[in-house]
C-alpha cells in the first residue's frame, strides 16, 4: 500500500521543458488531484529539444519535428515569465513581474542556458538551446553564408551537419577529433569520415576564442590562428540555471544536488538538466533527454508518495549527424573492438562489454551511403 502525504494541494512546477512536463504528468497518474502551477520563461509551450539541432536544421520544409502533444495534466501555465527567486521559509517563488507564487510542494527544472565563447549574449554568436535560437539560425542559413562551429561534441556535430546539409562552407573547431571523448574512437571515426566526404572542414586546437577584427567577430586559436566566417556558432557545453537560488541554501558547490529519488528537501525536488544526482559512484548532471523523463517520474512520485522508488538509472544517447544515425544504451565513450550482434561493424547493432559488468549498446544506421573507413585525421594548426 501506498504511503501517501495527504497535505499536499498546491505544487508549482518552475521550468516547462520535458522534465517539468514529465513531473505533471507523473503527479496526476500519481492521482494528485490539487493545483499545479507551471512557470516557465520561454513564452511558447514544451517542444523537443533534441530536434532543434537535427531535424529542425536539416529538413528545409519541415517546422513541425520539434512539436509535442498538447498537455492533458489542467496546470496553470504562465509562459513568459521566469522565476527569479525562492523564499524556502515561506513556500513561495518570486517572478519577475514581483508576483509571488504560494507552494506546498516544488519542482525545479530551469534546465541549463548554452555557455558561450566570450560572456554575456552578442548577436553575432549564434547557439543552438531554445526554439528561438534554432529558428534564427535556420533563417540564418537559409542565404548559404559560410560557417564556423565550434566544439566538436554531438550539439557542434549536428550543428555542422545541418549546416553543411544547408549548402554551406562549414568549418568545424574542435579539441581532437570530434566526438571522440562522448563516443569513443571506433564510433567518432564513422562521423568524422562521413563529416569529411561531405566536405566538412575539421581543425584541431587546444582553445578557441572570439575577438573583433576589422569590425566583425572571428575565432581565433591558441596559436594566434584566426578563422572567419560569415556566421559563428558556439557549441561549448551549458550551465545550470540556478542562479535565481544562490541565497536558498539549497546549492552544494554551487550545484543543485539531489538525492537518488531526486529530492533537495522533503517537499522540494529537483529534475532535469539542473540537478546533479548519483548514479555511477559520482554526483553529476546528466543533460540528456531521457535523463530529463526519468528523473521526473521518479522525482514527482516521491513528492507525493513516502515509499516511491529510487531512481534506476540506464544512460541512453542518440545523435545524428551527417548521414548516421546513432542510438547507445549504456556507459559511453567505448573502448576496444566491438562485438558485431547484427548486421555489421559499418552498419548494424554493436556491443562493448565493460571491465565492471557493465555493457553498451549501440545501434548504427548510415542513411547516405558512406566512405570506407580510413585513418582518422584532423588539421592541426
Amino acid at each position: 500500500m501506498s504511503i501517501l502525504r495527504d497535505s499536499l494541494r498546491d505544487i508549482v512546477v518552475v521550468g516547462s521543458g520535458i522534465a517539468g512536463l514529465t513531473a505533471c504528468d507523473t503527479l496526476r497518474a500519481e492521482g494528485f488531484d490539487g493545483r499545479i502551477t507551471v512557470i516557465g520563461d520561454e513564452a511558447v509551450a514544451p517542444y523537443s529539444r533534441p530536434a532543434l539541432s537535427k531535424a529542425m536544421l536539416r529538413d528545409e520544409d519541415d517546422l513541425t519535428s520539434h512539436l509535442l502533444p498538447e498537455a492533458t495534466h489542467g496546470a496553470i501555465e504562465r509562459r513568459g515569465i521566469a522565476a527569479v527567486g525562492l523564499d524556502v521559509d515561506r513556500q513561495r517563488v518570486r517572478l519577475a513581474d514581483g508576483d509571488e507564487v504560494p507552494y506546498d510542494a516544488l519542482i525545479i527544472s530551469t534546465g541549463t542556458r548554452a555557455r558561450r565563447l566570450t560572456p554575456g549574449s552578442r548577436s553575432d554568436e549564434y547557439t543552438v538551446r531554445t526554439l528561438a535560437d534554432a529558428l534564427a539560425l535556420r533563417a540564418r542559413l537559409a542565404s548559404r553564408p559560410s560557417v564556423v562551429v565550434v566544439g566538436g561534441g554531438p550539439l557542434g556535430m549536428e550543428i555542422a551537419s545541418g549546416a553543411i546539409g544547408a549548402g554551406c562552407a562549414t568549418t568545424l573547431v574542435a579539441k581532437g577529433t570530434p566526438l571522440a571523448a562522448h563516443l569513443g574512437a571506433l564510433l567518432a571515426a564513422r562521423f568524422h569520415d562521413a563529416a569529411v566526404a561531405q566536405g566538412l572542414k575539421i581543425v584541431a586546437t587546444d582553445s578557441a576564442k572570439l575577438v573583433m577584427r576589422d569590425g566583425a567577430s572571428v575565432v581565433a586559436l591558441g596559436d594566434g590562428t584566426v578563422i572567419e566566417a560569415q556566421v559563428i556558432v558556439s557549441a561549448v557545453g551549458d550551465a545550470p540555471n540556478v542562479e535565481w537560488l544562490a541565497t536558498t541554501g539549497l546549492l552544494t558547490g554551487g550545484a543543485l544536488v539531489v538525492d537518488r529519488r531526486g529530492l533537495v528537501r522533503p517537499n522540494i525536488a529537483a529534475v532535469g538538466d539542473v540537478a546533479a544526482f548519483p548514479h555511477a559512484g559520482r554526483v553529476a548532471r546528466v543533460p540528456l533527454w531521457t535523463s530529463a523523463i526519468d528523473q521526473a517520474k521518479v522525482a514527482a512520485a516521491a513528492l507525493l508518495r513516502l515509499d516511491a522508488p529510487e531512481l534506476a538509472f540506464q544512460q541512453y544517447f542518440w545523435t545524428e549527424a551527417f548521414g548516421i544515425s546513432l542510438k547507445a544504451i549504456g556507459p559511453t565513450p567505448v573502448a576496444g573492438e566491438a562485438e558485431i550482434v547484427e548486421g555489421t561493424g559499418e552498419q548494424g547493432l554493436l556491443r562493448w562489454r565493460q571491465a565492471d559488468g557493465r555493457a553498451t549498446a549501440v545501434a548504427l544506421d548510415y542513411r547516405v551511403p558512406i566512405p570506407k573507413l580510413r585513418r582518422v585525421t584532423t588539421c592541426s594548426v
